[in-house]
C-alpha cells in the first residue's frame, strides 16, 4: 500500500515531490526503505520524496509500510505542506502522532502533535498553552527514558517559537522577551552536552536562531553572535542543505549594521548553494532573492559617490534580475502567495521607475489582488498608487484618478494624514489632466471612498507609531488649481514617477517588534519598522 492515504488526497495535500532521483539511487525496497528513514533522521528536506519511492516500490513487492514508517512519511510530507496546501498539514500531524503512539514511539507522537498544533489555524494563545501541557509531558516520558533528547528538546522549542510568535501582544512585550530568552538559554543548556547526535545539533541551531530573532531588537550585536553559531551548529551537523530562515535573519541584521557587503556575500552563497546541492523550496529561494535585492539597493545608496551614475546603473540591473528570478520561483499552488504578490509588487515599481509603465502595470494588477486578501493596507495602498501612477503615464488620467482617490480612501484611517492628503491632492491632478469639472471630481472621490469601503476598507489597519500629521486635504477648487504645481506632472519619461509614491509605508514589513517579515528583517531592524502593521501570530515554516 502507498504511505498516502485516502483522507490525504481528500485534503488536497499534492503527491510528495520525486526529487532528481539520480541513477545512483537504489531500486531494492528495502534500501529504499533504509535511505528514507536515514534522511528522516537527518531532518532531510528530501524526506518526503524518499519515503514515496520506498513505499511505491514496497507495494510493487507485495509489502507495506510499517505504522511507524507511515507516521515518519507523514510527518515528512506535512513539513513539505506550503501554500495551497498548509492547511493540511495539521491534519497530517494528527494522523502521524496516532501511528507513532501505535508503533511505541511515544516522544516522535508529542514532536508531532505539538507541530500540529503550531501548523493549526489561528494558532494562538490557546495552542501555547497546550504545548506547554506537552513540554511537560515530554519532560517526563524523558525522565523514565521513553522520549529523547532530540525529541525533548524539539517540543520545547515549538513552545518557544509559539511564545515568540506572541510576544506583541502581551501586555510588557519586553519583559515577556526577557523571560523567553532565559527559557531558550535554559533549552540551549539541555540540549548542548548531547550535541554529538547530529538531530540534537540541528535542534541546537534552529533554538539559536529563535533566540537570535527575539533579542534583535533589544541586542543586536547579541542577536548576530547567535545567529552566527547558528548557521555553524547547522554545517556541523551534516546538514549540506542550506538554512534559509537562519541565513535570511541574519543578512537582516547585517543589513540594519550597515553591513551590506558581507549580507549580500551571505546570500549570494546560499543562492549559490542552492544551484549546486539540495534543490531548494522555490518559496525559499524566491525569499532570498528578494532580501539580495534589497540588500544590494541599500549597498548602492550606501556606497554612491556624489555624481556617479556606472555603480547605480549595475545595481538596478542587479536587482532588477534579481526581482524577475524572485518572480519566476514563488509561482505555482503550492508556493507562499504573499511572497509571490510582494515580487510583482517590486518589480513592476522597478520597471515603472525605469518609465516601462505598461509591463509595470501588469505586475501591479497581479499584485494587488492578494494584498486585497492579506489585510495588509500600507500594501493595498502602494499597490493602487503605483497602478495609478502608470495609468496616468499610459494617458489613462481617469482611470488615474479613481486608483488615486481608492489609495487615498485606504491611507485615511492612518496616523499619519500626510500620506492620504498627497493622494488626494494627486487624484485631483489627474481628474484635472482627465478634463473633469471640480463638482465631477467631488462625486467621483465620494463614489471611489464608497468602493473602497465596500471591498474591505473596515478591516483596515492603521499604521502604528508613526507621528500624526494634519487632515486629508479635500480635492476642492484650489487642490485642484495647485494639484500640478503641488505633486509634479507626469510630463513624460524623462521625469519619471511621481516622487511622493516613494514616501508610501512600505509594504509587508515585520507585523510586529518580535516579528520577522519577507526579508528576514525583525520588526525594529529594517527601514520600515516605524510603519509596520498590527501584530499577527506568524505561521511555521
Amino acid at each position: 500500500m502507498s504511505s498516502r492515504s485516502p483522507d490525504e488526497f481528500r485534503l488536497g495535500v499534492r503527491p510528495y515531490d520525486r526529487g532528481a532521483g539520480g541513477d545512483d539511487e537504489p531500486e531494492d525496497p528495502h534500501e529504499l526503505l533504509h535511505r528514507a528513514r536515514r534522511l528522516t533522521a537527518q531532518g532531510h528536506p528530501r524526506a518526503g520524496s524518499a519515503w514515496e519511492r520506498a513505499a511505491t516500490a514496497l507495494r510493487r513487492a507485495g509489502g507495506a509500510l510499517t505504522p511507524g514508517d507511515h507516521a515518519d512519511a507523514l510527518d515528512a510530507t506535512a513539513l513539505d505542506c506550503r501554500g495551497a496546501a498548509r492547511p493540511a498539514a495539521g491534519p497530517l500531524f494528527f494522523r502521524a502522532a496516532d501511528l507513532h503512539e501505535q508503533a511505541g514511539q511515544r516522544g516522535k507522537a508529542l514532536v508531532s502533535r505539538a507541530r500540529a498544533l503550531v501548523a493549526g489555524p489561528g494558532a494562538g494563545a490557546t495552542a501555547r498553552v497546550r504545548l506547554a501541557e506537552l513540554c511537560e509531558r515530554a519532560a517526563a516520558l524523558h525522565r523514565i527514558g521513553q522520549a529523547g533528547v532530540a525529541e525533548t528538546a524539539t517540543v520545547r522549542l515549538l513552545h518557544g517559537a509559539a511564545r515568540a510568535d506572541l510576544l506583541d501582544t502581551a501586555p510588557d512585550p519586553a519583559a515577556e522577551a526577557a523571560a523567553l530568552r532565559e527559557e531558550l538559554t535554559g533549552l540551549i543548556a539541555f540540549a548542548a552536552p548531547h550535541r554529538a547526535d547530529p538531530a540534537v545539533l540541528g535542534v541546537l541551531a534552529d533554538t539559536r536562531a529563535l533566540l537570535g530573532r527575539i533579542t534583535a531588537p533589544d541586542d543586536p550585536a547579541a542577536a548576530l553572535a547567535q545567529l552566527r553559531t547558528a548557521l555553524e551548529d547547522h554545517r556541523a551537523g551534516g546538514r549540506r542543505w542550506p538554512a534559509t530562515e537562519h541565513q535570511l535573519l541574519l543578512a537582516g541584521l547585517l543589513r540594519a549594521a550597515g553591513a551590506h557587503e558581507e549580507a549580500a556575500a551571505l546570500l549570494r552563497g546560499a543562492l549559490a548553494s542552492m544551484a549546486t546541492g539540495t534543490p531548494p523550496r522555490a518559496t525559499d529561494r524566491a525569499r532570498l532573492c528578494l532580501a539580495l535585492a534589497r540588500t544590494v539597493s541599500g549597498a548602492g545608496e550606501q556606497g554612491r559617490a556624489p555624481g556617479g551614475t556606472n555603480g547605480v546603473v549595475e545595481d538596478d540591473d542587479e536587482r532588477l534580475r534579481l526581482l524577475a528570478e524572485a518572480v519566476r520561483h514563488s509561482g505555482g499552488p503550492t508556493q507562499d502567495a504573499l511572497v509571490g504578490a510582494l515580487a510583482r509588487h517590486l518589480l513592476g515599481v522597478a520597471h515603472a521607475e525605469r518609465g516601462h509603465y505598461g509591463k509595470a502595470l501588469g505586475l501591479l494588477e497581479q499584485a494587488l489582488p492578494r494584498f486585497m486578501e492579506d489585510g495588509d493596507t500600507a500594501a493595498r495602498v502602494g499597490a493602487r498608487a503605483w497602478r495609478a501612477e502608470c495609468l496616468l503615464h499610459l494617458g489613462e488620467p481617469g482611470r488615474a484618478a479613481r486608483e488615486y482617490a481608492l489609495a487615498a480612501a485606504e491611507a485615511g484611517p492612518w496616523d499619519d494624514r500626510s500620506h492620504g492628503a498627497a493622494l488626494d491632492r494627486r487624484g485631483a491632478y489627474a481628474l484635472g489632466l482627465a478634463g473633469e469639472s471640480v463638482k465631477t471630481g467631488h462625486a467621483y472621490d465620494r463614489t471611489a471612498r464608497g468602493d473602497a469601503s465596500d471591498m474591505g476598507a473596515a478591516e483596515a489597519r492603521p499604521v502604528p507609531d508613526v507621528p500624526r500629521a494634519g487632515g486629508t486635504v479635500d480635492a476642492d477648487t484650489k487642490a485642484g488649481t495647485e494639484a500640478g504645481a503641488d505633486v509634479g506632472a507626469p510630463g513624460g519619461d524623462a521625469q519619471g514617477p511621481w516622487p511622493g509614491l516613494r514616501a508610501l509605508p512600505e509594504p509587508c514589513g515585520p507585523p510586529g517588534l518580535y516579528q520577522v517579515d519577507v526579508y528576514g528583517e525583525v520588526g525594529g531592524a529594517g527601514p520600515q519598522a516605524a510603519t509596520a502593521r498590527g501584530t499577527r501570530v506568524q505561521g511555521c515554516e
